[in-house]
């Protein structure tokens, strides 16, 4: 048969389905076929449709919220009108998602209805089939329409049924999907004060957790009055065979119900300490992620380790106490039915000596009370899910009623004679708050250029947020006018193609783009991605360098054709001689953006001169502002940072050189990169696609889980779980007999003298039962806490020997969902599926036996029926596998856009683009919901097939009952009909937790997927160092090569140098020339592909990662802090004193900081730090350097964000504090290495020059070259001559 395409599959969809196709799920089995002859991908699943889609649901929902809003506020001004203080009442987001979607819910319910109806005839039907038996003179034909009707009832049960579970599953997906859009949207507009409260982490758990429990709990919704409708008219069925007896049975009930609920209470205040501990979790996790490069260059993954499982380790005990309290509920209620037919029973004797228990009464009994058990059993998890679901209403409620930024912060509208004004403006980060920025009165001309200088700390960045309406307005007027343009400090780049970058969502402009791409120097870096501006660039971009990054972020901002443009700093990040460029090319009068008004924040001084007006900020206020001759005519009224600058100005000599035309320069860069080979390719990667395994599961994923469980635990489950099934059937057996005997026993007297003997055995085999659910239920818990605790364990252990081009090349939230969405499954769902299978294996081995043991044709009914059941099944499987583990790879992207779009909130804000981004994530919603929906109609598609067959059975059974006529027992057909009744339901259980066992066995494959993957050298191993080694500070390279990937080639090559002892090496090179690539393979971060790297007389390849990490220091590129205290980012070791820290803190000009924070070195440091600027971050990162002073300290552009005073001073500091150590700098700016004792030059990942700088620039060969343009001349008697 030929397989057709998706477009194909959508022409056969449901909604061209005719009503049987529909009832029946028939229009699905060709998806099924299709599967079942190859694994199925994306192209081949039937699409939704529009009703379920998030283009159609979240806009309906978001107008009912919005209209909740308005009411809510309506209530509180009616409230306020009588009261003086009216309770403050938050609109409610359940008013909002009931006015939505009631039409649906209201239809779901119907179906419920008319399926429970239909579930209590069955046991009137059975009644009369054995009143028919106890009758044998009536006429047989009635009997086989009493077995005709029984199979009628019961297979419209199946298709009502059906029907609910699919529309119920549906529409709960619906209304996750609807909050998902709105905490989305949410979040675009947070408030800043809002974002402290909610980190990412949290927010990220309200879409994943808060949504999903919301959606679980409309999935039960109907279970809150259906399940005590079932229970009522079960009872009054039950009065009608056993009188007023039954009484005691409900009296029973309303006792345990009670403990119920209080259990149930204390769950509630265990799923709420749970839930904040899930946000510490994700929070983390996503912060380790994040600094996974900071956690191996500075060894310290055993700490976070540490700290993560702690947290863990409380989850699990919240786990614990939560799962013991249920299993006490289950267990009351597994003996519910149990107690309420004993003291039924046995006050049905006491009220009456001539009561007898006869067959009719018995089975339609039984049958009512194992009715009874289902909603006794599913109530306590509605009710913990209500608890739950209150719980995740208040968070959602919280985040969705909080602070949002307010468009009154500043003026959009404004049409006056300037691009931007401030007029007495002050601004805060919050309302309350201390004023960052206080009386601004600024006014910036229509296309004019301005730069925003000061030292760190003193509002430079603040200004650009005020500019965009990102800070609290406190006093004053703020107006701007047309659109913006931002670049941010911190590049942001998303996951996408490089032109995917730049474009933002424009419509392509050929001749435009090209100009932007040679403007913002990016052709030569398109001549090395292997697929040039269409090569996928990495999460917050990974594979790219920092220089490029922020290259790209200028080019999306130019290419955006904005009025303004704000430029935050985004020249520190790139080489001199390319900032030099991009200033003359984009920023400077002469560039792209002449005609256009620019703000630019920076440090670099030297391009005061170039700009019309200056503004210098000093601790939030305007220090001076003016043309760069007013404030040089003003030296003696200059802040000290220009102070600092006119001094360098006059003892340099500032003198305009213009060496290279830097457009002709761009071309010959490009000629040669276009004679070279690919530079630094290792890092040229694309991002790795979530991998979707095909095939069935292997049997060894379920072996690795039950060898975490431990072995003993496994046979006790076992053990337990048959003793109470043989139990439950010789309970069964014993009221059998007991029927049996009381219809034949001529006097009434033996019945009365035998009747008690029979209710206490009866009661002994209840009581045992009891203790072997209770036993069951431990032994449950505690195997599956232990594999839970094991596989976190091994997976978190596996993650962190990860090599960092794993994470690089992976999206951080397929990271995520390994450790939330999979062990969620491993901790919550896979146990308790395996030990349900084991159950229903148990059960229907049990319900075959004691049926065919009544009636031995049957067996020659269920061998056929059996074997059809496992051909759908294993028929099936292939499917549903592939479905489950589609649907878990397009989870993933949801998460990860969330995620990149939290850490670019600011830009998105900045460019208008917010609502692209929210059609953005509507479009990768409904890919998961696509895959969902295909997972529901499968599953339909299997349970009415094997509940079909179950139905064929229960004909089977009462057929061959009513056909046998005086030739069996009333008693014995009642057993029969009963257990068949079950095995309906049985069946169809067990292979439902047979398949999903299997789709949920993938969480456990995806969990155990990074075990077999290549992990990095041993963190220790057998030959340590010495403790004082390094103790001369000697590194020598002999003939190293290193490359990323074996795939790719060498991005370092024939490297051999040896530095002295105590030497000042700076290391140059154009971008991709192998400068950071130098520095990854001294701490091993890329393993040498030959050669060997010699530190102090030590090969470093023959010592653990740590031992030759922990003896290094670095200071990075990237300033990377942690949410916590100033004090565990400094020393999260707890290896030094305050002392010492203040001591660091001083030398780093930190401490005056410090010392004005209330808390002082425990000061809390927001995610990410963004409570402190950039500048002072990176000085955060050099404090950790002169903490663990080392031999050797490599230094990479490490004061690329800071003032040049600041620099100087810490320069200074450098110089001496690390006077006895080797030091390899890593240089953009080439001031920065000019002193140096020697000068590595690097090209095409070759070592080009090796000498003093001097000597370098003497020889007039690349470095030379490279001071020119830099601007640094040759003919000083000083060293650092800048321009």
């Amino acid at each position: 048969m030929h397989l057709q395409s998706a477009g194909r599959w959508k022409c056969g969809s449901e909604k061209s389905a005719s009503f049987f196709s529909k009832v029946t799920y028939s229009w699905f089995s060709r998806l099924i076929t299709l599967g079942y002859k190859k694994p199925l991908e994306r192209e081949d699943l039937f699409e939704i449709n529009d009703s379920y889609s998030s283009y159609v649901v979240c806009p309906i929902f978001e107008k009912q919220w919005r209209k909740e809003v308005l009411r809510n506020q309506e209530r509180q001004k009616v409230k306020a009108s009588f009261h003086k203080e009216a309770h403050t009442r938050k609109p409610s987001l359940l008013y909002a998602l009931w006015n939505t979607f009631k039409s649906f819910l209201i239809q779901v319910a119907l179906f419920k209805v008319f399926a429970d109806i239909l579930f209590f005839t069955s046991p009137h039907i059975m009644k009369q089939m054995i009143i028919f038996c106890e009758h044998s003179s009536d006429i047989g034909w009635i009997g086989c329409g009493y077995a005709v009707a029984l199979f009628a009832v019961v297979f419209l049960q199946t298709l009502i049924l059906q029907q609910y579970q699919r529309f119920n599953t549906l529409t709960s997906a619906k209304i996750k999907t609807a909050v998902i859009g709105l905490i989305y949207k949410k979040s675009l507009i947070l408030s800043n004060v809002s974002r402290k409260k909610f980190s990412t982490g949290e927010i990220i758990n309200l879409m994943s957790a808060d949504a999903q429990q919301l959606m679980d709990f409309t999935a039960n919704l109907n279970l809150l009055w259906s399940g005590p409708l079932q229970i009522l008219m079960a009872i009054s069925l039950l009065w009608q065979e056993l009188g007023s007896a039954v009484l005691a049975g409900v009296a029973v009930l309303v006792f345990v119900i009670p403990i119920n609920a209080l259990a149930a209470a204390r769950v509630k205040k265990l799923k709420k300490s749970q839930k904040e501990n899930k946000d510490k979790h994700i929070k983390l996790l996503k912060e380790i992620l994040h600094g996974i490069k900071i956690l191996k260059l500075y060894a310290w993954e055993p700490f976070y380790q540490n700290k993560i499982t702690e947290i863990r380790d409380q989850e699990l005990e919240f786990q614990k106490s939560a799962r013991y309290l249920t299993v006490f509920s289950r267990l009351a209620l597994t003996c519910i039915p149990f107690l309420v037919s004993l003291v039924t029973f046995g006050v049905y004797f006491l009220l009456d000596e001539e009561n007898i228990l006869t067959a009719t009464k018995v089975f339609t009994s039984m049958s009512l009370f194992n009715i009874l058990r289902i909603p006794l059993f599913e109530l306590p998890g509605v009710i913990s899910t209500v608890v739950q679901t209150r719980i995740s209403l208040d968070r959602l409620e919280d985040f969705l009623n909080d602070e949002e930024l307010l468009p009154q912060n500043i003026e959009t509208n404004y049409i006056g004679d300037h691009a931007i004004g401030f007029t007495n403006a002050s601004f805060s980060w919050d309302k309350t708050g201390i004023p960052i920025l206080k009386d601004l009165n600024i006014k910036i001309p229509e296309g004019a250029l301005v730069a925003v200088v000061g030292q760190v700390g003193s509002g430079k960045s603040s200004v650009l947020s005020a500019i965009l309406g990102e800070m609290e307005k406190l006093t004053g007027v703020v107006q701007r006018k047309g659109s913006v343009a931002y670049v941010s400090q911190q590049a942001w780049i998303q996951n996408c193609i490089l032109q995917e970058n730049i474009l933002f969502g424009s419509v392509m402009q050929k001749q435009f783009y090209e100009r932007v791409l040679e403007a913002c120097a990016l052709l030569p870096d398109l001549e090395q991605l292997p697929n040039g501006d269409q090569t996928e660039i990495g999460e917050r971009g990974v594979n790219i360098s920092g220089g490029q990054k922020h290259r790209i972020s200028l080019a999306r901002a130019v290419y955006s054709r904005a009025d303004i443009y704000l430029l935050d700093d985004p020249l520190s990040a790139v080489d001199v001689h390319v900032g030099k460029q991009l200033f003359e090319n984009v920023i400077g009068s002469l560039g792209l953006l002449k005609d256009k008004t620019r703000i630019l924040v920076t440090n670099n001084l030297t391009l005061l001169p170039q700009m019309d007006l200056i503004v210098v900020m000093e601790s939030g206020r305007v220090a001076q502002m003016g043309t760069y001759q007013k404030l040089i005519s003003k030296t003696k009224s200059l802040t000290n940072l220009l102070q600092v600058f006119s001094e360098q100005e006059k003892a340099h000599a500032l003198k305009q050189v213009s060496v290279i035309n830097s457009r002709t320069m761009l071309k010959e860069q490009i000629l040669e990169q276009n004679n070279r080979p690919s530079l630094d390719q290792g890092k040229q990667f694309s991002m790795k696609k979530e991998n979707i395994p095909t095939g069935g599961v292997k049997f060894s994923i379920i072996v690795k889980y039950l060898q975490s469980f431990n072995w003993l635990w496994v046979w006790l489950v076992v053990f337990t779980y048959l003793g109470q099934n043989l139990m439950s059937i010789r309970q069964n057996l014993w009221l059998s007999t007991w029927a049996r005997e009381t219809k034949h026993m001529n006097e009434f007297t033996k019945w009365k003298q035998i009747r008690s003997y029979k209710l206490n055995i009866y009661g002994l085999l209840g009581l045992i039962q009891g203790l072997f659910v209770c036993s069951g239920a431990y032994v449950v818990t505690k195997g599956s806490l232990i594999a839970s605790r094991t596989m976190y364990a091994q997976l978190l252990n596996n993650v962190l020997h990860l090599p960092l081009q794993f994470f690089e090349a992976t999206p951080i939230g397929q990271i995520i969902d390994r450790f939330t969405k999979d062990m969620f499954v491993i901790d919550i769902r896979f146990h308790y599926y395996l030990r349900m299978w084991m159950n229903c294996t148990l059960d229907v081995v049990g319900t075959v036996l004691v049926i065919a043991g009544a009636l031995p044709l049957f067996i020659l009914g269920i061998i056929p029926l059996v074997f059809f059941y496992f051909s759908i099944q294993r028929y099936y499987m292939a499917s549903s596998r592939q479905l489950r583990r589609l649907a878990g790879a397009s989870r993933s992207p949801i998460i990860s856009h969330f995620s990149e779009t939290l850490s670019g909130v600011s830009t998105i804000r900045a460019f208008g683009h917010g609502h692209r981004f929210i059609q953005q994530n509507k479009e990768v919603v409904n890919e998961h919901l696509v895959c969902f929906y295909n997972n529901v109609i499968s599953n339909g598609w299997l349970s009415v097939r094997l509940e079909f067959l179950g139905n064929i059975m229960v004909f089977f059974a009462a057929l061959l009952a009513v056909l046998a006529g005086n030739s069996i027992d009333s008693a014995i057909v009642g057993l029969s009909i009963s257990y068949a009744l079950n095995i309906t339901h049985s069946l169809k259980f067990w292979a439902k937790q047979a398949c999903e066992i299997e789709s949920n066995a993938v969480s456990i494959e995806r969990v155990c997927e990074y075990e077999n993957m290549d992990k990095e050298a041993p963190w220790i191993m057998s030959r340590r160092p010495p403790l004082r080694w390094p103790d001369k500070g000697i590194v020598e390279f002999i003939n190293y090569q290193a490359r990323y990937r074996d795939d790719l080639g060498l991005a370092l090559q024939d490297i051999t140098f040896k530095t002295r002892e105590e030497e000042k090496i700076g290391i140059v090179g154009r971008t991709g020339a192998g400068k950071s690539t130098l520095s990854n393979c001294l701490f091993r971060i890329v393993e040498g592909s030959g050669g060997k790297i010699i530190i102090d007389g030590i090969d470093i390849s023959t010592i653990g990662l740590h031992d030759l990490r922990g003896k290094l220091n670095i200071i990075p590129q990237d300033p990377v802090l942690f949410s916590g205290t100033l004090q565990m980012n400094l020393d999260p070791l707890n290896n030094y004193s305050d002392s010492e820290l203040w001591g660091v803190l001083e030398l780093c000009h930190l401490k005056e900081f410090v010392q004005s924070r209330p808390e002082k070195l425990l000061h809390e440091i927001s995610e990410g730090g963004e409570n402190l600027s950039v500048g002072q971050r990176q000085l955060v990162c050099l404090a950790r350097a002169l903490l663990r002073k080392t031999k050797i300290l490599i230094l990479d552009e490490a004061t690329a964000s800071i003032d040049f005073e600041t620099d100087n001073l810490v320069q200074t500091t450098i110089k001496k504090e690390f006077s006895d150590c080797t030091i390899l700098t890593i240089a953009h700016r080439l001031y920065s290495i000019i002193d140096s004792d020697r000068v590595l030059v690097l090209d095409s990942g070759r070592i080009m020059e090796f000498e003093a700088p001097q000597n370098l620039i003497d020889q007039k060969g690349l470095f030379f070259e490279m001071t020119t343009e830099a601007g640094i001349t040759p003919d000083s008697g000083t060293k650092n001559k800048l321009l």
